[in-house]
């Protein structure tokens, strides 16, 4: 008989790596530069002198950085009193809609009533409308009221969020009703239901349509410029108007200098709603 030869055991086979994704890598890194260089050079050139601004070839670090620019922004208008106001109807306006969406989505998907899906329709309608085709009307309401140059002509007329109810309710629809429904049996109420188990089951599109509100709020320029002529209730984006109108288009460095201002804060904003975002997205899920 013929020996059979050991052959011992099977050498591993060699699996190949995947490629790395360079053209994805490449695209990211195109889309960084184009959307930061703007930026970047807005910081750097804030911190020029009035001479460096204007030189060929451009150059984009400062050669002696200084804070003139800034103060003498600080000094055409009230910085101080623009900022306040800016953050303080971001806070009110967004935290507003916020509120207002978590209601009338949780209303549209957890409570029966007559006529609803005509309700949530009405609410998609809106989505489709152009915000410029409600400026006449809602200045005309303001004007009548004598709302013109206050907070509330500012604030009231965008509190209703059609973007943050249809959002919120695509994302109630996905909820585990046996947690809602073992909360009624304890004898919660709606408004407990909302808030102690709804609302922590939502916080990647609270994240969400919390960040898309602060940004819109804080950007607003249109409507306030039109219903606000007086610095003391100015928001900072309209305030910048005024820099334009008492130094002219010559002076670069303090309009970039309050534009940096104008722009840091949403840019820091972001950021630490991005994180609660992720955070959201990583929290234990609730089972039943």
């Amino acid at each position: 008989m013929t020996a059979v030869p050991h052959l011992g055991p099977a050498a591993p086979v060699a699996r190949r790596r995947p490629a790395p994704p360079v053209g994805g890598y490449v695209t990211m890194v195109l889309a960084t530069v184009v959307l930061g260089a703007p930026l970047l050079w807005l910081a750097l050139a804030s911190l020029k002198a009035p001479d460096e601004l204007y030189q060929v070839p451009l150059q984009w670090l400062p050669a002696r950085p200084d804070l003139d620019s800034y103060v003498q922004a600080a000094e055409t208008v009230p910085l101080g009193r623009l900022l306040l106001n800016s953050i303080g109807l971001t806070v009110a306006g967004a935290g507003l809609k916020v509120a207002l969406g978590l209601c009338c989505a949780y209303a549209l998907v957890f409570l029966d009533f007559p006529f609803k899906r005509v309700a949530f329709g009405l609410v998609i309608v809106t989505l489709m409308i152009p915000p410029q085709i409600t400026i006449i009307p809602n200045y005309t309401l303001v004007a009548s009221l004598g709302w013109l140059n206050t907070y509330q002509g500012i604030l009231v007329p965008g509190l209703a969020s059609a973007f943050g109810t249809f959002l919120f309710r695509q994302h109630f629809l996905t909820l585990p009703r046996s947690v809602l429904e073992a909360a009624e049996l304890d004898g919660a109420g709606h408004w407990r239901r909302l808030w102690r188990f709804v609302v922590p089951m939502s916080t990647p599109t609270l994240a969400a349509v919390a960040l898309v509100s602060v940004v819109t709020e804080w950007n607003d320029y249109l409507w306030p410029f039109l219903v606000v002529d007086n610095p003391s209730t100015m928001t900072l984006p309209v305030g910048l108007t005024l820099l334009q109108n008492s130094d002219g288009m010559t002076n670069w460095g303090v309009l970039l200098a309050a534009t940096v201002l104008a722009t840091l804060p949403v840019l820091l904003v972001f950021l630490v709603l991005q994180r609660r975002l992720v955070a959201g997205l990583t929290a234990g899920a609730v089972t039943g």
